[in-house]
């Protein structure tokens, strides 16, 4: 399983946003008061959709459609509070998420953006823009402080102005398109004695992926397999 790891800076993060092509969710905060929430399909979860967002007849995500240029967000329906007092400091919680995507094409080699999971501090994301801001920011705030932005983006087109390190890869970002750090999908295969094995994010089945995040180091880990 591949891993890429940093140290960020957390701004006040207030509420958790669920955006995939996912079929099985799993949070969890993992503080002294935490909270969980496990979805086994969204048929019934009163998931918050905007844009093309859409449950379908087998209780998935999808986020967009046929359509060019088009956004959609989906959105857990209720706020989670990710900082805590200890010791008279304010601090961001640990948490974890684990969800199942995939990423199809309709179009054989011609293939969208990617998308991402992300938290930020509401749910109006009215201003960003759709195709290469993977409908998270916009040309004029991407960057700003004030965006109280949080995402892993599955990103597959390269795109320089965001310094993108290639056209399949994952990015930890905040506040911003240009990832703080980024990898290669791949993960590494026990049965190839630790080999890492690149994995394309289009068309290549059903993957999981683990985000977590530990607020006594401030770390977070991002790791990708295939199922």
């Amino acid at each position: 399983m591949a891993r890429t790891t940093m140290k960020p800076i957390f701004p006040m993060l207030q509420l958790v946003l669920t955006v995939g092509l996912s079929h099985n969710l799993l949070a969890s905060g993992l503080g002294g008061d935490h909270e969980q929430f496990i979805y086994t399909g969204f048929t019934g979860s009163k998931l918050t959709l905007d844009g093309a967002a859409t449950i379908t007849p087998a209780g998935l995500v999808g986020l967009t459609n046929e359509t060019f240029r088009i956004k959609g967000h989906a959105f857990h329906p209720a706020p989670v509070r990710f900082r805590e007092s200890s010791s008279g400091t304010v601090q961001v919680q640990s948490f974890s998420v684990s969800f199942v995507f995939g990423i199809l094409s309709s179009f054989g080699d011609i293939r969208g953006h990617g998308f991402a999971f992300f938290i930020a501090p509401s749910k109006d994301l009215s201003i960003a823009f759709p195709i290469q801001f993977l409908g998270l920011v916009n040309d004029t705030n991407n960057g700003s402080v004030s965006n109280h932005l949080f995402a892993v983006e599955l990103d597959t087109i390269l795109n320089t102005e965001f310094g993108d390190i290639d056209n399949n890869h994952v990015g930890i970002d905040v506040n911003s398109l240009n990832s703080v750090r980024s990898f290669t999908a791949g993960f590494y295969d026990d049965s190839k004695s630790g080999t890492f094995t690149n994995l394309s994010l289009i068309g290549g089945g059903p993957m999981q992926i683990w985000v977590d995040y530990d607020g006594n180091s401030t770390q977070i880990n991002v790791t990708l397999a295939p199922l």
